[in-house]
């Protein structure tokens, strides 16, 4: 009997991404996000057409967190998930302003509610809660697990307090939670608001891509491929409730990354770039250490930026037509 996986948030970036992981390591996965299917630029599973006998067997559910918790009960019921992997949130940063209450009630309510039946559930031998580093707010230098939480906006404090549940739930009930939080994802198949395929896009059209604050924070980018492979092992091998982050130890200026892809595109930055006012509560930087991963569970980046990046450009000119009709800024879904 294959084993079965569960994958919240199955239509996210990060989600899509894990459950190609999953099936080509035979899995049998079951996929839930709160909206139909987006269009197959964005969901990398459906990008080979190469099944073969170790493949795994995947089946979509459209569930809503915040409506249809019993109808998610009951599909992890029917399929009984060995380990599920809950990438679902309200992941914007700067937009939680606008409405900090629709991300306390996904990020925090909704989840707490899932959480209290997914505890019931005698068959569930993992629960992987995908993180953020932005609970740790504004750090300086490299940060490790024990970094005390110090969230500067809605959404950082969302998750955090998301998370300080998970610890009580395994404190009292011995819930298996564990814990990723992972450098700033790119690569093929990601949110067209995202910077790096903003960038791409914006590039190839013509466009001015807004900087905010002049492009000086710095951040890590990690490949998704190798963030998927992490969450694999923490999946299969992190003990209750251990946290593992996933990040490269390579950190760029937002500004260098937008140049090395004008760089690469033939485009001049400054007919790129246009210099906007940096956003309110945004962490200037945090340096993920990834040596637990690493040494734990064996695990090591495997992709450098300048070929993750050509994969996104690969990517993107076989996905052009489409991907230029798609839209470019994030829309809110309460």
């Amino acid at each position: 009997m294959s084993m079965t996986v569960c994958v919240i948030g199955s239509n996210s970036f990060s989600g899509a991404h894990f459950v190609r992981h999953a099936l080509r390591r035979g899995a049998d996965v079951l996929g839930i996000s709160r909206s139909d299917q987006p269009h197959p630029a964005f969901l990398p599973y459906q990008w080979e057409a190469e099944p073969d006998d170790d493949s795994g067997h995947f089946r979509f559910q459209k569930c809503d967190l915040n409506r249809d918790l019993e109808a998610i009960d009951n599909a992890i019921r029917d399929h009984e998930s060995t380990y599920i992997v809950n990438f679902a949130a309200q992941s914007m940063v700067a937009e939680s302003w606008e409405h900090p209450d629709h991300w306390y009630q996904t990020n925090v309510v909704a989840n707490v509610s899932l959480h209290d039946r997914l505890r019931k559930l005698p068959f569930v031998e993992k629960y992987v809660h995908i993180s953020t580093p932005e609970v740790y707010g504004n750090c300086d230098g490299i940060v490790d697990e024990s970094q005390p939480f110090n969230p500067s906006t809605p959404y950082a404090a969302s998750r955090a307090a998301c998370d300080l549940h998970l610890m009580t739930f395994y404190k009292n009930y011995d819930f298996p939670v564990v814990f990723t939080r992972a450098a700033n994802v790119y690569g093929p198949g990601q949110q067209l608001y995202r910077i790096i395929p903003r960038t791409v896009l914006f590039a190839k059209m013509g466009r001015r891509l807004p900087l905010h604050g002049g492009g000086h924070s710095v951040r890590s980018f990690i490949h998704i491929d190798d963030v998927a492979e992490g969450t694999w092992r923490v999946m299969m091998q992190a003990t209750p409730p251990s946290a593992y982050h996933f990040s490269t130890t390579r950190f760029i200026a937002i500004r260098d990354l937008v140049a090395m892809i004008a760089q690469r595109l033939e485009v001049a930055f400054e007919d790129l770039a246009e210099i906007v006012d940096d956003r309110p509560g945004k962490d200037h930087a945090y340096q993920l250490d990834s040596a637990k991963a690493r040494n734990e569970l064996k695990w090591a980046p495997a992709i450098d930026l300048e070929h993750g990046i050509e994969d996104t450009f690969s990517w993107a000119e076989r996905f052009y037509d489409d991907l230029k009709e798609q839209p470019m800024s994030y829309e809110h879904k309460p």
